[in-house]
């Protein structure tokens, strides 16, 4: 019996010794998962970016479908130049949205491709001039100072503004059917009609331009010949393959002309610039006509970088200056 009494002391002792264990263990392991949890928040905190305020960029806000106006809504815009928008003239002559460029300039998300003008700042002060005729459109957008207001019409999308009469039934139906009969040679017969008329109202309003100029009513001849631009015809080619009408090219240096005689520089320049891009190729003309006299000598070395653009020398001036200083053959 004495000798069985430590055996079973040693099992008992080892066996609540093993359990203390267990406990022990099963304690520290819960204790060192918080630290390290803790640990691990801490470390994920203090590596987190601190983004103060100041650094936050800010965006235009975006506007969904249901903040967008409804068709038929207006709704009135007011952006600085340069604007991302580009203007189009519709059968009626008012002026609609056909492109809206952010890399251009500002816009507005709210404006759309199809949206037609209602109203827009006057060329200056504070007047606003309904916004009728697109001559008038385009002379206020090139000539004002400062920021612009205008008044759009939400149309959806709608670019019927740019078509011919498409109207009748009988056209629509073989259209829809793929066919080709009497309704869609009658509409083809009227939008060729249509278009000649457009084109001779186009000469007229052009000769009228050029009366008003001749009368030194310039501002009255930029609407014409703003008017003239808007009117160009769409899908053109011509038979060296131009793709723009040399009326159109002609219109817009005219334009140029005009600004130079008001002694507006800065829309003169910019009228210039347009007409040489346009495909104006006439660079006798606009170095030495009394047309762009005025425009010449206020801006020299604005108006010749336009020129050069289009016309590069085959020397340098300045290369050309240097050489005769070289040898002494400027001085007298």
């Amino acid at each position: 019996m004495v000798s069985r009494w430590p055996l079973a002391a040693i099992s008992c002792v080892a066996v609540v010794a093993f359990i203390a264990f267990v406990q022990h263990g099963q304690l520290g392991s819960t204790v060192s998962m918080q630290r390290r949890s803790n640990l691990g928040v801490r470390g994920l905190s203090s590596m987190r970016p601190k983004c103060a305020a100041a650094t936050t960029l800010s965006r235009s806000p975006i506007r969904t479908r249901a903040e967008m106006p409804a068709v038929g809504d207006t709704y009135e815009v007011n952006l600085e130049k340069p604007i991302g928008i580009g203007f189009a003239r519709g059968n009626d002559g008012r002026a609609y949205v056909i492109k809206c460029d952010p890399k251009k300039g500002n816009l507005d998300p709210r404006c759309e491709v199809g949206d037609k003008m209602v109203a827009i700042s006057a060329s200056f002060g504070d007047d606003v001039w309904e916004a009728e005729n697109f001559g008038q459109i385009m002379y206020a957008i090139r000539t004002r100072n400062g920021g612009l207001y205008f008044k759009f019409e939400k149309r959806g999308g709608d670019m019927s503004f740019l078509e011919f009469d498409n109207t009748d039934g009988e056209f629509r139906k073989e259209r829809a059917g793929g066919n080709y009969g009497a309704g869609t040679r009658e509409v083809q017969m009227r939008n060729y009609i249509t278009s000649k008329e457009n084109e001779r109202a186009r000469t007229e309003l052009f000769n009228e331009g050029l009366e008003d100029y001749n009368n030194a009513k310039y501002e009255d001849a930029i609407y014409k010949f703003e008017d003239v631009l808007g009117m160009e015809p769409p899908n053109y080619v011509g038979d060296n393959f131009a793709r723009i009408t040399p009326m159109y090219e002609v219109a817009g240096y005219n334009i140029a002309c005009c600004y130079s005689k008001m002694g507006n520089w800065a829309p003169g320049l910019s009228a210039l610039n347009d007409a040489l891009n346009s495909g104006f190729d006439d660079f006798e003309k606009v170095r030495s006509a009394d047309g762009l006299k005025e425009l010449r000598a206020a801006e020299p070395e604005k108006f010749q970088k336009i020129v050069d653009r289009y016309d590069e020398p085959v020397f340098d001036p300045k290369l050309v200056e240097g050489f005769k200083n070289l040898f002494g053959l400027g001085k007298k």
